[in-house]
């Protein structure tokens, strides 16, 4: 083991199929056919909490499995974000674009709880999938349809890039400095923040369907999820013509907040998100008779002068001096970490933030339940490599799988990122 793999909790032994199943969502099948992020991310969280996830991919394979690092074995591998994507799934290649490919999707389907896909709208229609036909006979069947735009509207049929979404939904253009241009995530917050909804959305629909006994349609569109974490900004501008500029770290409602360097060279984060932590910070650097800055709105009409104070304090002490000063005043201080600095911390270390699986180091299961914890049972598997068996279990060959060496199935990865 490494010694970053050190630094991550216990491994987990990997394990083929779903053998042996566990959690609280054991009891449900969920076929993945999206492909990059967020439906598949929502496929993840199921498979973290239990549920049996079968990955159905065309002959080629997700795009995950080529984006990013790669594993640096002399017989080449699939990338470590397919590692983190594909954990806990079973791998099939089904070519839908042939009768007996479709044929297979169709029996396999019959026994599934949620369908999640991201195919542009009227892709799965096309590949005779259409979801009436799917209810019809499976009529508990969920369908988690993901897409950039939504299922109608004038957009519906543009590529669904979580960079357009980013741009389209105001987010970009509040990200940045004041005099910088707009700036898109440095990560692939849309695509997991849409994932998680997701996931959620599915589940509301499960339960219903329980009690119901029919499934239906869930449409999630990218800049619909990220719209929800733009706060009150829709009803500051329906109501007071209000458009927030570009403020770095900050945020209008919550003054002094922000990251903040220190004398030697280190990056500290402050928030003062309610008043009483607010006029602890003011009174930490001086500033607590400051009347100007007595309130929520009064700090906010005073933002430039109230972080310019905040910034010369920090600036006249190392990093180690303020983060324990404002720890002693109760105020709310973290370093800015580094990834490397996160594995090294001991907190995260006690917590099993971090579990090694197959010999990969990632992420462990976010939420801790109680009595049905949820676990990482294997990574990311190799393409395909559930194909037979799970055919087997419907009763069919594995020949039926339309598996063409060459076959082109394209419109199976037409979809939102």
């Amino acid at each position: 083991m490494t010694e970053v793999a050190a630094a991550a909790g216990e491994a987990v032994e990997g394990r083929d199929g779903a053998a042996g199943r566990e959690g609280a969502l054991s009891d449900l099948r969920v076929v993945d056919m999206a492909t990059v992020v967020a439906g598949p991310g929502a496929a993840k969280l199921f498979a973290d909490l239990g549920a049996e996830v079968i990955k159905v991919e065309a002959p080629g394979g997700d795009s995950v499995r080529r984006m990013g690092w790669m594993p640096e074995t002399p017989e080449g591998d699939d990338s470590y974000f397919w590692k983190l994507q594909g954990r806990g799934k079973r791998s099939v290649v089904l070519n839908l674009k042939t009768a007996a490919g479709r044929e297979a999707m169709l029996k396999l389907l019959d026994t599934a709880d949620l369908l999640i896909e991201n195919l542009r709208p009227g892709k799965l229609e096309a590949l005779g999938l259409a979801p009436e036909m799917l209810r019809g006979r499976n009529p508990r069947l969920v369908i988690l349809r993901i897409t950039g735009f939504g299922q109608s509207g004038p957009y519906a049929m543009r590529p669904g890039f979580a960079t357009l979404a980013e741009a389209l939904s105001g987010y970009s253009a509040i990200s940045g400095s004041p005099d910088g241009p707009p700036l898109l995530p440095p990560v692939a917050l849309t695509d997991e923040l849409t994932g998680t909804i997701g996931a959620f959305s599915a589940m509301a629909a499960l339960w219903e369907a329980r009690r119901s006994g029919v499934g239906q349609e869930i449409d999630l569109s990218l800049v619909d999820s990220l719209l929800h974490v733009m706060g009150p900004l829709p009803s500051a501008w329906a109501h007071l013509g209000y458009l927030q500029p570009r403020l770095g770290s900050g945020i209008p409602y919550t003054v002094p907040r922000g990251t903040y360097q220190c004398s030697d060279g280190r990056w500290i984060a402050i928030s003062t998100s309610s008043d009483s932590v607010a006029r602890r910070v003011l009174s930490l650097i001086g500033a607590g008779d400051d009347e100007r800055f007595a309130s929520f709105s009064g700090r906010f009409a005073n933002r430039d002068e109230l972080e310019g104070l905040v910034a010369d304090w920090v600036r006249r002490h190392t990093g180690e001096e303020a983060i324990r000063l404002l720890d002693e005043a109760d105020a709310a201080v973290s370093p800015v970490y580094s990834m490397a600095d996160l594995f090294a911390d001991e907190h995260f270390k006690v917590r099993g933030t971090f579990v090694e699986v197959d010999g990969v180091v990632m992420q462990g299961v976010a939420p801790r339940l109680s009595r049905t914890p949820g676990r990482v049972p294997f990574a990311g598997r190799p393409l395909g490599a559930d194909t037979e068996e799970v055919l087997a279990d419907l009763g069919l060959d594995a020949g039926l799988s339309g598996r063409e060496p060459g076959a082109d199935a394209a419109d199976q990865a037409d979809g939102a990122g």
